[in-house]
């Protein structure tokens, strides 16, 4: 019998090209749709996601114990006390409700908002995304006098769900989850202890019922942090502004509640101090998510701060000169603040989607914050004057600041005009494909320019050192002329006025010697975009160039090695050595100026610093897209980075001497 079907053509789309993905298969074949990614930030993003729940259990009042162990194999383990998931049979699916949980996407708790109320996380999707993304995983549940057990490989269940033990002479409950992240999936399955510790961290001033702790299993001598503040987020404040000097004897905290348009209860709390700095640092939180955009309660927030104390001001006369107006922007220079509200449904928007939108919030916030502080500043005069005074200082510096920033602001960025005289501009005009190399020196910049693809690859040479702006007022910082220049090349504007849809570039890489110099370079110009440009790290555009520190020379064979171990993996090859190890006898010390000469002829040098190269070899180890290594920047948790550089750039030694100290290890093939 004849075949009447059509013939498929190529383009053709029928029912034929719809892929069916069956239970987890979709988050294995697409992790980056559920994580964001799978480098180092989606591995750890899997720990966040079991923690969240356990802390969901905390917000509905059950848990008060989390603890995070980073095993001795790599894997980690999540143990709460909360009421354990539940291990009954499922009506629907005819199976364990914790087999549900672990292998059914949109499958938990968190839709019933009589079991939780308000929650974080991945909304119900969060555990069972971990358990498709790991080698195996296992989970343990003390519930109903019994433990319960299950284990999974790649997602799937190896048996059902059975009994293990018997708790019959106590009612403890809880939930374990141990895991192990899947090498196919995760190239590097390496735990940061610090990293993990941050969040933790962060979580516990957000909720200061609970208690968290963190342990490295790994090395012999286990590492163990601890974290409980029963003050909150007005300890959160104190902790992020300790490197800092505050002009207030006490801290700012309110609570309070309010109705959204459902009627269901929203939980507002906020805390904040001034400092004698010049930088604004405020985190806010939905339901212990990091709203990096803001939203709906950060403007209530700012509303209430705006208000009430521009009328303490008034009321107490404190404004003599009738010039001066004082405005929201004049009461963010040094504010350390953190808000925190409890939303029963979170309505995100925004790049990022942690932006809120709902806008009842707004008012609730408003209210709570609103109330309190106009009650506090009358209660606390001299903070209140000194925090007037502060502000009254930066309206003055402001119309110093808008003349400043006029500078570099761009009329036209497409069009060339007013471009700093020291950049070469790339020709494509289209942002997505371009990028701009901060180069440190202008011997190295030279050879950047004449290396670079003129095509796409724009050099801006700097010559020394920036400002160090986390010292310096706006209108001071913006008459450094090589900030002028990386403002006015970049093209999106300062501060309140950055809008990243004006990028002219899509990359911005930083290109710095690898020595002290060029450390302390890349840390002021890191400084500088986190406090002026800081959508520019969130949304990825921030990298940082590895040029190579040796070239290796046999006969007309060059190869460039980006750190010791590299080198020495190189010398074997050359050598057609087998063995792991250099020989000692072999070992040398390597003059930057000169090449050194080893057996079978191998010359190997050390670059002095980018000067050195010349332009082929500047394109072919760090400029060329096909064969380079650039490292892009991001921020895992904004509280934390503000304290870091406030502690680097900052004027208070001690806390960077600590910070030196306990990081040295990290450091690699510095000119010390």
């Amino acid at each position: 019998m004849a075949d009447n079907k059509p013939k498929k053509q190529n383009g053709d789309y029928t029912a034929e090209d719809i892929t069916v993905l069956k239970g987890l298969e979709a988050v294995r074949r697409r992790p980056a749709m559920y994580i964001g990614d799978v480098s180092t930030r989606g591995l750890h993003h899997l720990v966040y996601e079991i923690v969240d729940n356990s802390i969901d259990e905390a917000l509905a009042g059950y848990c008060r114990n989390i603890d995070v162990k980073i095993n001795k194999d790599g894997g980690v383990s999540v143990v709460d006390d909360g009421r354990g998931i539940p291990t009954g049979i499922h009506k629907e699916e005819k199976r364990s409700a914790l087999e549900v949980v672990l292998t059914v996407l949109h499958a938990g708790g968190k839709f019933d908002k009589n079991t939780y109320k308000v929650s974080g996380g991945l909304h119900g999707v969060g555990l069972s995304v971990v358990n498709a993304l790991s080698e195996w995983l296992e989970v343990t549940v003390k519930l109903g006098g019994k433990v319960w057990y299950q284990k999974y490989k790649q997602g799937d269940p190896v048996a059902p769900v059975k009994i293990i033990g018997n708790m019959s002479k106590t009612d403890k409950t809880g939930t374990t989850v141990t895991f192990m992240p899947d090498g196919s999936i995760f190239k590097n399955r390496t735990y940061k202890f610090d990293t993990l510790a941050e969040r933790l961290r962060e979580l516990a001033f957000l909720n200061p019922e609970v208690t968290l702790e963190i342990t490295d299993l790994r090395n012999k001598q286990e590492q163990t942090e601890k974290f409980h503040y029963e003050g909150g987020l007005k300890e959160f404040v104190k902790y992020t502004d300790s490197t800092r000097p505050s002009i207030m004897k006490k801290v700012f905290y309110a609570k309070g509640e309010g109705k959204d348009e459902n009627d269901r209860t929203v939980e507002v709390e906020a805390a904040f101090q001034y400092n004698d700095q010049y930088s604004e640092n405020v985190f806010s939180y939905v339901n212990n998510i990091n709203t990096h955009e803001g939203g709906t309660h950060l403007v209530g927030f700012r509303t209430a701060m705006t208000r009430s104390l521009n009328t303490f001001a008034s009321k107490n006369n404190l404004v003599k000169d009738e010039k001066i107006q004082l405005t929201g922007e004049d009461f963010k220079e040094g504010l350390t603040a953190v808000i925190s509200v409890k939303v029963p449904e979170p309505q995100f928007e925004g790049q990022t989607k942690t932006k809120l939108g709902n806008s009842e919030i707004k008012s609730i916030v408003e209210s709570v914050v609103g109330s309190a502080l106009s009650d506090w500043l009358d209660s606390n005069s001299p903070d209140a004057k000194r925090i007037i005074d502060k502000s009254l200082r930066a309206a003055e510096a402001r119309e110093a600041s808008r003349k400043a920033r006029d500078i570099a602001r761009r009329k036209n960025a497409m069009d060339g005009a007013g471009l700093p005289g020291k950049l070469a501009d790339c020709s494509i005009n289209d942002p997505e494909h371009c990028e701009m190399y901060l180069v440190e020196g202008d011997s190295a910049g030279g050879s950047a320019k004449q290396g670079r693809d003129r095509r796409f690859q724009a050099i801006l040479p700097m010559k020394g050192k920036i400002l160090n702006v986390e010292k310096a007022r706006l209108h001071k910082m913006l008459e450094n002329e090589e900030i002028r220049n990386i403002f006015t090349a970049i093209g999106a504007g300062v501060g309140e006025d950055f809008n990243p849809e004006k990028l002219r570039y899509n990359k911005i890489i930083l290109m710095c010697d690898a020595d002290v110099d060029g450390s302390h370079i890349r840390t002021l110009l890191l400084t500088l975009f986190f406090r002026y440009m800081k959508p520019l790290i969130e949304l990825g555009h921030v990298y940082i160039a590895q040029p190579p520190l040796y070239k290796l020379k046999k006969g007309k064979t060059e190869l460039y090695a980006f750190d010791d171990e590299e080198r020495d993996e190189i010398l074997k090859k050359l050598k057609g050595e087998k063995a792991e190890k250099a020989s000692k006898e072999e070992e040398i010390e390597v003059a930057p100026e000169e090449g050194a000469v080893l057996k079978g002829g191998i010359v190997i040098s050390r670059f002095k610093g980018l000067g050195e190269m010349n332009p082929e070899q500047l394109w072919s180890t760090t400029m060329n897209p096909e064969t380079r290594t650039i490292l892009q920047v991001g921020i895992e948790n904004a509280a934390d980075a503000d304290r870091t550089f406030s502690i680097l750039m900052g004027d208070d030694v001690e806390p960077r001497r600590q910070f030196i100290e306990k990081n040295a290890k990290y450091v690699r093939n510095l000119d010390v």
